[in-house]
Order: C-alpha cells, then structure tokens, then sequence
C-alpha cells in the first residue's frame, strides 16, 4: 500500500535514531567494568542492541500522511518531493518511483531511482540531440537528481561498489544541466592548501559587474543538485549570483579526491573567500554563505573567524555536531575513551569498534548506517569517529561571531533537535530565529516540503542585510 502510518513497533535503527536517541548508550555499548582503567565490555551491552527498545513515532511525521514507514525512505522521499518546486523532479515520477520500492528495502530503491534517473537521461539526450535546449536542461537536473537518490541508500545494497559510480552519473548529469544554463555554469577549481576544491559559478548575467554573492555550503551527504534546489536557484531568481562547491568529505573532494572532514571549517571557508575575492564580478561588501544541515556546524563556525562574509544563514542551527556518535557508547565508556593514551586507548578502541561491528552484523540498518556516515571522516572505526567528532562544536568560538545571523527552527527538527535555539540564545551579535511549523507544511529538518516558504523568508533576511548602504555597522567590521 502506498500510504501508510509508521508501526510504533518498529525496530530498525533508522538514522534518525541513530543520531539522536541514547537506547545504544543506556547501559552501555562499551560500559566498562573494573576499578583501573579499562578491562572488558560488559555482558550488559548485549541488552542495549537497537531490538530492545522500540522507537518512538514522531508526532509531527505521523501527523501527516507518508509514503513510507521507515523513516529514512520516508524523509529521503520528501527530499526529492520537494525538490520538484525548482523543477529538479517531477511529482509523477516521484509517486511512480514509490509505487515500485519496498518499504525499506535498499535495493529496490536503488533500483528503481537508477531505473528512472536513466530513463530521464536519455530523455534529456534525445531533447538535447534535437536542439530542444530548455526540455533537455530540465530533464538533465531530473535525472541527476535521481541519480542521487539512487546513490544515497547504496552502501545498505547487496552491492555497495556502485555508490560512487552512481554518483558520477548524478554529477555528469548536473553537469550537463549547469552547462546549459543561461549563462553557462562555471565549473571552478579553488586553491585550498595543496590541491583544490571543485565547483560551480552560477553567474546571472555575464556583464562582470560586481554584484552580490551567496556561497552554498553543503552538509554531510547532500549533493550539488541538491543545493540547487536548496537554495542556488532561489538566489539567481533574486540578482544573486551563486558559488556551489564540494569541501573536504563532500562530493567530488570526496570521492575523486579522498579530502575528509574538518572541523576547523574556516580553513576551508576562508580560501573560498579569498578566491571570490578575485573575481571582478564580486561586491565584497555583499557576501552571504547558507550552511544546510551539517553546514549549520560549519557555518556559524567558519564566520567566527571569517569576518569578509557579510551575512550568514544556517538551517538548521548546529551547535555540537558530533553528539550522535557519541551516543554509540555509554558515558562512563566514553570517558573512558576521552581519557585513555597510549594502549589502553588502543585496547578501548579495539573493544568498541569489535562490539559496534558485532551489533552492525545483525542490524543491517545500522550497517548501512556507520558505512554511509563514517566514510566522510576517513576512516571505518566507530571509536576514531567518536574522537575526531568531540571537535565538532562551538565551544570557545561563539563568542567571536558578530556577522548577522539567521537560524532555521523547524518543527520536528530530527537530526539537532534544540539546538537552533541554543545556537540562537549563544550568538552575540545580531540574530534573527526563524521558526517552520508543521501547520506551515514547513516542519522537518531543512524543511523538505516548503522550499518556497523557506526561500521567502531567507532571502527577504538575506536581501535585507546585503543591501548596499545599509544602516551602519550590519555590513562594517
């Protein structure tokens, strides 16, 4: 059946529980026994597997009717539902596409987005091979979003080898699309340390007239297409124009490169400024950066330090990032953790990461899970994640934003629950909170089914706090 009520009995472990609820730490994936340090994983962590307590339904999600129970499948759909608003799906072939998936099954989904998306492509091939320039640019951006549905649940497929070759796909297919935008898109490479970061100027003229500027900074698993739909073409509709690229863990700097997560994200912020600041077509006065999802950690971080960009916005507001993974083990193991050197630190981490593994073999949820959201890290270790994402916080930096800010708070919020408003509460400097309701049709993190909404009240802010002379001190420091 196509529309159903998720089963308060469920016990998969979606990755919305994953990151956010503690039954893995109650009683302790890795609780330790013994006075002296660390000795042996408790007998009690076999009752904190994810079968043992049963996960809670949403209120907001089951107040509205779904496509899917699983909560992944089902937030997955509203991405690519949502997205028909810029046209970068088509409501028929999103229907049509779930008609044909088992509900949580990841390789009918598989299937069935890379069946659409090459369908898709060869109608954007035969609209392009028959000068029909406008039916193949939008049929390209279909099926590069579809392409990236396709990917996102690869690594839970009885093969994940086709994750990044999926995810080509998807990009050569943007890139089709970019190529045929009025003007072309800029494939860029900027400077960064050693090497360079790729990406997409979306001009919306070619006068070369400096103009404002809005940097899209991407999360942990979006792809460009979806900042496209997030947020790019909204910006060009408005006057701006729009600077789309993968950071370290992202996209092409990811697969193609193997560049991995930071935490200390203004040193990827800070060359992407310098890099625009090149370019005759930019008005430094007015640049502007949205951080979506994860980018709401690094945002808000990277302005702590980079005081050229005039104005930030991020959905949803992030100010401890990594509280998910360290919800895989319980407190006193992550202490433990926190406080062990030199072999004991290694002994803990081997304990963990073979307990982790043993649960992840009998839960393919959780499999696919730690693969897909590991990866970005470099590395497959739970407990070396758990390490390198104690980092990933604002602690000793919220002190030093001043640029103006705004902060999404949408209803529902399921990955950083509570923390636009802490975020909101910290900032120093000028701050708006916008608030998304599920009465809106705005609820869920990023806002899934109201990109229009969600484009109206950021850029009414946007265009606001970027407008040339405004009041003293908003753009000045």
């Amino acid at each position: 059946m196509l529309v159903a009520q998720p089963d308060p009995n469920r016990h998969a472990l979606s990755r919305r529980s994953f990151f956010y609820r503690s039954a893995l730490a109650a009683g302790g994936v890795g609780a330790l026994a013994g006075d002296a340090g660390f000795t042996k994983v408790a007998a009690a962590a076999q009752d904190a597997t994810p079968a043992a307590t049963p996960l809670a339904v949403d209120p907001v999600q089951a107040a509205v009717p779904h496509v899917f129970a699983d909560d992944d499948f089902e937030f997955q759909f509203l991405i690519t539902l949502g997205q028909t608003y810029e046209r970068a799906a088509d409501v028929g072939e999103c229907f049509a596409a779930a008609a044909e998936i088992t509900d949580g099954d990841y390789d009918t989904w598989f299937d069935t987005f890379s069946e659409l998306a090459e369908r898709i492509r060869g109608e954007a091939e035969a609209s392009a091979a028959a000068g029909h320039v406008v039916s193949a640019r939008e049929a390209y951006l279909r099926a590069a979003t579809y392409y990236a549905q396709a990917s996102f649940f690869a690594d839970g497929t009885h093969d994940p080898t086709r994750l990044v070759p999926t995810w080509e796909a998807h990009r050569a297919a943007f890139e089709d699309f970019a190529a045929r935008l009025d003007p072309p898109a800029e494939p860029v490479r900027i400077p960064y340390e050693r090497t360079t970061l790729p990406g997409y100027a979306l001009t919306v003229n070619t006068s070369g007239k400096p103009g404002p500027w809005l940097i899209m900074n991407n999360g942990s698993d979006g792809t460009v297409a979806d900042m496209w739909a997030q947020g790019a073409a909204a910006a060009r509709r408005r006057g701006y124009n729009v600077l789309v690229f993968d950071g370290p863990g992202q996209g092409a700097a990811l697969y193609r490169q193997h560049l991995f997560f930071r935490f200390d994200w203004e040193k990827v912020i800070t060359p992407v400024v310098d890099w625009l600041l090149t370019r005759p077509d930019v008005d430094p006065r007015r640049i502007g950066i949205i951080g979506i999802s994860q980018g709401g950690y690094w945002v808000p971080r990277a302005v702590a330090f980079e005081y050229r960009i005039a104005a930030a916005i991020a959905d949803p507001g992030v100010v401890d990032s990594g509280r998910g993974f360290a919800q895989l083990v319980s407190p006193g193991t992550l202490q433990a953790l926190l406080s062990a050197t030199g072999r004991e630190l290694k002994q803990i981490k081997t304990k963990i990461d073979q307990m982790i593994a043993e649960m992840a073999a009998g839960d393919p949820r959780l499999a696919y899970t730690l693969a897909s959201r590991m990866r970005p890290y470099g590395t497959k270790s739970p407990a070396e994640v758990i390490l390198l994402t104690r980092a990933y916080n604002l602690r000793g930096v919220i002190h030093q934003i001043r640029r103006p800010m705004l902060i999404a708070d949408p209803e529902g919020e399921q990955f950083w629950p509570g923390q636009s408003q802490h975020l909101y509460d910290a900032l120093p400097g000028p701050k708006t909170l916008v608030t998304f309701t599920a009465a809106e049709g705005a609820d869920l993190h990023v806002e899934p089914k109201a990109l229009g909404l969600r484009a109206q009240r950021f850029f009414d802010w946007l265009d606001d706090e970027l407008r040339v002379g405004a009041p003293s001190g908003r753009l000045s420091g």
